[in-house]
């Protein structure tokens, strides 16, 4: 791990970075770098990922605690510091000097106490992203996406021994992981408690270990997960899928599958919460005199009325063609910012008519002008 750089330098934030400031730096560097748009560039598409597993870990609180505190050992799926596990999560453990202090005191130092060895252990959560269109993500889709999951060995079942034996109980600790020892000191007999030398704090035995497995009773597999991707989702966010992380400990449940969602930008639109925006283009003509145009939705193409006398930037709604709210009460609108195009490249004949046409108008035909010409007799006031 000490070949990969700071998660928060990835995503060239302070340590102290708010979740806004997170989810904008991802946003914008994932569209920076994203594969389609940098077809072919093996480097951006290594950036693109290095950034997709910094935000995955910073976005989440429980990562980003054992983050900062333990640096990226502290979310590596093996990783227990102190004690032993790894695969259901970080469990301090004071070793040697958290037991003295118990034994002494009585309810552990600092309020740490060796975790049972054979309680269920939850598993930790995996990571995923995908990539869909600006359609899918209005519209829902369904979506498959390779994880390396930590899984229970089909070959022992999950225990660790080899096929046809079974762990044994630990006859030193009697199955607890830990052993009392005495000391005599100046100040009398004290007792420490310490990780079982025998079966070196697993409070079980196993003689003969699975060959496939190692005698962990757990394997890394690479599974197809297919995920329904629900309607009105945004760039950044995030999927939870219960059950679909790694596998526990112990009995202990699996944890979850968070899939990180990037959308495409389109060509056309441009998001604005459950709203679309469109630039519109218009001619003269149309602007003035009004037309029937067709104009693109998410559902197909559609016409649309432009009235008499349409201005440029003047903003057109179209109720319910938009985006839906991810709960699923409503859909947002369209909206048409009008942008009315000057016609270029005109013939001696165009130019003719359209100079009579401009001789033939009054201050009277253009709002804006009037009111420009009326400040300036009363003298802007």
């Amino acid at each position: 791990m000490a070949d990969k750089r700071d998660y928060y330098e990835v995503l060239g934030l302070q340590k102290g970075a708010s979740e806004d400031e997170i989810k904008k730096a991802y946003r914008r560097l994932a569209k920076q770098y994203h594969p389609d748009l940098n077809p072919g560039d093996a480097e951006a598409e290594a950036r693109f990922k290095e950034i997709g597993e910094a935000h995955e870990v910073l976005s989440d609180a429980d990562k980003r605690a054992r983050y900062d505190q333990f640096g990226h050992a502290g979310v590596d799926p093996n990783f227990s510091p102190g004690g032993y596990g790894g695969y259901g999560g970080v469990n301090v453990d004071f070793g040697d000097l958290g037991d003295m202090f118990s034994s002494i005191f009585g309810g552990g130092f600092g309020g740490a106490r060796r975790a049972d060895p054979n309680a269920p252990r939850r598993g930790n959560d995996c990571g995923a992203s995908v990539m869909i269109s600006f359609e899918e993500a209005a519209k829902g889709t369904k979506k498959e996406v390779n994880v390396p999951r930590i899984v229970p060995c089909a070959s022992c079942g999950g225990n660790g021994a080899k096929k046809g034996t079974t762990p044994q109980t630990c006859s030193h600790c009697h199955g607890t992981g830990q052993v009392m020892q005495q000391q005599r000191t100046p100040f009398g007999v004290m007792s420490t408690q310490t990780t079982c030398p025998q079966c070196k704090g697993r409070g079980r035995i196993i003689s003969d270990p699975c060959p496939d497995c190692g005698g962990q009773g757990l394997v890394r597999r690479t599974e197809q997960i297919k995920i329904n991707i629900p309607a009105g989702i945004d760039d950044g966010q995030s999927i939870r899928i219960a059950g679909k992380g790694n596998a526990g400990r112990n009995g202990g449940p699996a944890g979850d599958l968070i899939v990180q969602v990037g959308v495409r930008p389109h060509p056309l639109f441009e998001r604005d919460g459950v709203n679309i925006w469109y630039e519109l283009p218009v001619t003269f003509a149309q602007a003035a005199l009004g037309a029937e145009i067709e104009i693109p939705t998410l559902d197909g193409r559609m016409t649309h009325t432009i009235k008499e006398g349409t201005q440029p930037g003047d903003i057109l709604r179209i109720k319910g063609k938009g985006i839906p709210h991810l709960s699923g009460r409503g859909v947002g609108d369209l909206l048409l910012r009008v942008a009315v195009e000057v016609p270029k490249n005109l013939s001696a004949e165009q130019r003719k008519l359209l100079q009579a046409f401009e001789n033939s108008t009054g201050n009277k035909n253009y709002q804006r002008r009037t009111s420009f010409f009326d400040k300036l007799k009363k003298g802007f006031h």
